[in-house]
């Protein structure tokens, strides 16, 4: 088995955060929970992703608030937020506020495009401007700017009692550095990286030069690479479905099994309109899913993951999940946790 020539330094898990529509609460606390237990285990980070109108967290920004007051060391972020719901002003608000409130943890991931089912929503998200709209990579560049400090209107000093600054308030200086983007094709690797952002490439990207999965992705990784500021240092998480069954029950290793099962015919060519790749998901005992990622040409040139937790399971089914991946599996890749267990 050959090792990676990037030996794992950060370890980091991405989660959903299901609802039940009629218990909201107790899905929410679930995510808390496992974020609680992520950095338990040494993780480095804890990611969230974005469901509008579905029964997965809509509002990560106001949960990784919460999780940043039950954790001290773990890095949250977002992977991703879709910039199309956002007012890019009001977003760099409410994330400089985060990042201050967890000293500094934050991580937001963004991406572009129109919103999911735009025409039967955009009455009511852009009901004065739904066909005037900018989805493009404009609105991130206005996100960052306004997250690195530029003016955001032309008055600053005082009215009567009320002081006015003509930036964003809180400003947290640290933020720029951790923005990342989200992207699945050649265009958005090379766009992120001429932008200094930070690179997410997921288990899904598109097929433009290839319909082989492995060589679409590190295609991006090198794309993103070569046209950033800081070349073969610029960072790069990847993010694939990756399930250990060390310490799964039989039980939970039939479902996982099934699970993935389930899901393989549509590894095979690309799908939709989009011609999107999927990978195939990760599934077994650590030590042959750490040989097939050492094998993985993608997840050679990386030194960080995000790895994602399959978003139907249970609490229990994530618990095992995630303790065989801090105990084993990463280990087997390299990685070491860097704080100390309390």
């Amino acid at each position: 088995m050959s090792l990676s020539s990037r030996p794992l330094r950060k370890l980091g898990f991405l989660t959903i955060g299901l609802f039940d529509e009629a218990d909201p609460r107790r899905g929410h606390e679930s995510t808390l929970e496992i974020i609680q237990l992520g950095e338990q285990l040494g993780f480095d980070s804890a990611w969230l992703r974005h469901r509008h109108l579905q029964f997965g967290i809509s509002s990560p920004v106001a949960v990784l608030a919460a999780a940043s007051q039950r954790t001290s060391r773990i890095e949250l972020g977002t992977a991703v937020t879709p910039l199309g719901w956002e007012n890019p002003l009001r977003l760099a608000e409410d994330l400089a506020t985060v990042d201050i409130l967890s000293g500094g943890r934050l991580n937001p991931g963004v991406s572009v495009g129109q919103p999911m089912r735009y025409d039967d929503l955009k009455h009511s998200l852009y009901p004065d401007t739904a066909d005037a709209e900018d989805f493009s990579y404009q609105r991130v560049r206005r996100l960052l700017d306004l997250v690195r400090g530029e003016t955001a209107m032309d008055f600053s000093g005082t009215v009567g009692f009320e002081a006015f600054s003509a930036r964003v308030q809180p400003h947290s200086p640290g933020l720029a550095s951790r923005m990342w983007y989200g992207g699945g094709s050649l265009r958005s690797a090379q766009w992120a990286g001429e932008q200094g952002m930070n690179f997410l490439t997921s288990s899904v990207v598109k097929a433009e030069e290839s319909e082989d999965f492995v060589e679409i992705q590190l295609s991006h990784i090198r794309t993103f690479r070569a046209h950033h500021p800081d070349g073969e240092r610029a960072r790069v998480s990847q993010g694939l479905v990756v399930i250990p069954t060390d310490g799964a029950s039989p039980r939970q290793r039939a479902k996982y099994a099934e699970y993935a099962a389930k899901r393989t015919p549509r590894t095979t060519a690309p799908q939709g309109p989009a011609r999107m790749m999927v990978s195939t998901d990760f599934v077994g005992p650590s030590a042959e899913i750490a040989e097939r990622l050492h094998a993985h040409a993608a997840f050679r040139e990386v030194d960080e993951v995000a790895f994602a937790l399959p978003f139907t399971f249970d609490h229990e089914d994530y618990v095992q999940i995630l303790t065989d991946m801090a105990t084993v599996l990463g280990p087997a890749l390299g990685w070491h946790r860097t704080d100390q267990p309390s």
